[in-house]
């Protein structure tokens, strides 16, 4: 029976775990190295100890509504986006609100976390800490490792020949980068067009003589904003668009998806992208795009190898002068203080049950909580996590035997080809779908809600819940950790964003839902007409898209 809960890591992670562990009873102990919480979002100017931390600019790229706890919805005041600041202080009072602090052990390294000699029957865990050099050996029931994914930067020279021998500049990875006034006047290179890659050679070019962004991949860029100024994940993380991912043939899905894509300006003069891809990424960044117009940031193609001072691309194109590359290419994870036996067990999430459970363990009393990358909000997806583990700890949830668990883990992960590329990239994981897996998640902890059984006992309920956004209170509907405030939460969500943006108020009574809706049935067959210069169905779903969310669920 599990009792007492070691979480390694006061990040998001932690802090949830920290919160779960008391709704079920157990007794948690946090372990932070750290003076604080927060984790990858407390920014320091510091570089002591390894911390890895946010940059001075950075800015959520999911809105508040689609990234809280769920059952703690961001103050209304609070920016849709939130900078790294205002984040921290969300932490702080949800930490506060439900007394989470005193069960934390702060400027606490974890040295070793080993099995005890009797696991097989107790399941339990040697953990050996140290605190101001004073060593502490613990035993507890199960342990939940938060440490997340952002744990070692994954600099990788030898894809990049002569840039250790030749090059005579400098070299950095993104990590160390804490802003642009160190660049001034220089020419830049920044290898990898993830968020990081994009955010920074946005920022250097204010400041930088010339920026080059390097990008291997085909990448299509979004902005946080969406249709009618709204955020764009609580616009397009539907249960309704889900459910049109799963029903419609994935040609037409990438069709509309790509033509979505390009109504902002087309990918491919820019370089970016093609609608031929079969292989992409998508990044969140709005600037970038007029940087590339502008010519203050130039996009380049993989770089080949490097010189004394210029850098040779795989077009054959040489930018002379380079006086500083910036590696923006991710990071890599061991969890060292796991012992050996333990490691070994999984090279990657995909290696873990639900991307959580090492499935080959004799007893599941150890959890890798937050080692997952979705197209939301990694911040709900731990919570969710946490949630069922916990209900596991606490023997509410049951998981299925160990021969289930490694053929599920097989059917999921990717061939070895690309297991091997997804290394060689620094990632651990490709990302999942945040509906889906929040879902699957949320099905076996028992707490995912029936839309269909809403649907008659509360109909508007039920509609919000499928053509609104995805917010995480829909979590908090029904089964264990049930909270009375979800429905509200849930049909004030619009509010809560708007709140903020009501500093200056002006007339605008023509923008009323009645009228709208009556635009969005009058639309509705003009948008239809000319389906003959395009497929049929192509024209129905987009236009489905644009007009039935807002005639049933609408943003006040």
């Amino acid at each position: 029976m599990v009792r007492r809960v070691a979480v390694i890591g006061a990040g998001v992670g932690g802090l949830a775990s920290i919160k779960c562990c008391l709704d079920e009873g157990l007794e948690p102990t946090c372990f932070e190295r750290s003076e604080d919480i927060g984790g990858l979002w407390r920014y320091t100017d510091s570089m002591d100890g390894g911390r890895i931390s946010v940059y001075r600019s950075v800015i959520t790229n999911t809105s508040k509504e689609m990234s809280c706890f769920s059952d703690f919805p961001c103050p209304e005041d609070f920016p849709s986006y939130l900078p790294h600041g205002l984040l921290l202080e969300y932490f702080r009072m949800y930490s506060r609100h439900f007394d989470l602090l005193r069960h934390i052990r702060f400027r606490t390294t974890v040295l070793s976390v080993r099995k005890r000699p009797d696991f097989t029957t107790s399941g339990q865990w040697e953990v050996v800490t140290e605190t101001n050099s004073i060593r502490e050996v613990h035993v507890f029931d199960a342990v939940m490792v938060c440490t997340g994914h952002f744990q070692e930067p994954y600099l990788p020279l030898a894809f990049f020949p002569g840039i250790d021998t030749h090059f005579k500049g400098q070299y950095l990875h993104s990590q160390e980068y804490k802003d642009a006034e160190a660049f001034r006047g220089k020419r830049v290179l920044v290898v990898g067009i993830g968020n990081t890659g994009g955010d920074l050679s946005v920022e250097l070019s204010r400041v930088a003589a010339k920026v080059f962004l390097s990008a291997r991949s085909n990448t299509w860029v979004i902005s946080r904003v969406s249709d009618h100024g709204f955020p764009f994940d609580m616009v397009n993380t539907t249960r309704f668009n889900h459910f049109l991912d799963w029903f419609l043939p994935s040609a037409i899905t990438k069709r509309i998806r790509f033509r979505k894509f390009n109504s902002r300006f087309n990918h491919a003069n820019y370089g970016l992208a093609s609608t031929k891809s079969s292989n992409f990424k998508i990044i969140v960044n709005e600037e970038l795009p007029f940087c590339l117009l502008s010519g203050t940031v130039v996009l380049k193609p993989k770089v080949r190898k490097f010189t004394e001072s210029s850098a040779v691309f795989e077009d054959g194109t040489t930018e002379e002068n380079i006086d500083v590359v910036l590696f923006a290419t991710g990071y890599s994870f061991s969890f060292a203080f796991l012992e050996e036996s333990v490691r070994s067990l999984f090279d990657d999430n995909r290696s873990l049950y639900k991307r959580i459970f090492p499935p080959q363990l004799e007893k599941p009393t150890l959890a890798i909580i937050g080692l997952v990358q979705l197209t939301g909000s990694v911040m709900v997806g731990t919570e969710m996590q946490a949630r069922w583990v916990t209900g596991i700890f606490a023997g509410w949830n049951k998981l299925p035997p160990t021969s289930k668990m490694m053929a599920d883990v097989l059917k999921k992960k990717p061939p070895v080809k690309r297991c091997i590329m997804l290394l060689h990239l620094g990632c651990s994981g490709g990302r999942l779908s945040f509906i889906s897996y929040t879902d699957e998640i949320a099905s076996c902890a028992g707490i995912k809600p029936s839309v269909l059984r809403l649907l008659l006992t509360d109909p508007r309920l039920a509609l919000a819940i499928f053509f609104g956004p995805c917010t995480p209170y829909q979590y908090r509907l029904v089964g264990r950790g049930k909270w009375s405030g979800a429905r509200d939460a849930i049909l004030t969500q619009w509010q809560r964003t708007l709140k903020p943006l009501r500093t200056r108020v002006v007339d605008d009574s023509s923008d009323g839902s009645d009228g709208w809706c009556w635009l969005c049935l009058l639309a509705l067959p003009v948008a239809l007409t000319g389906f003959w210069e395009e497929p049929f169905w192509d024209r129905l779903v987009c236009t489905g898209l644009a007009f039935l969310p807002r005639l049933l669920e609408l943003p006040p």
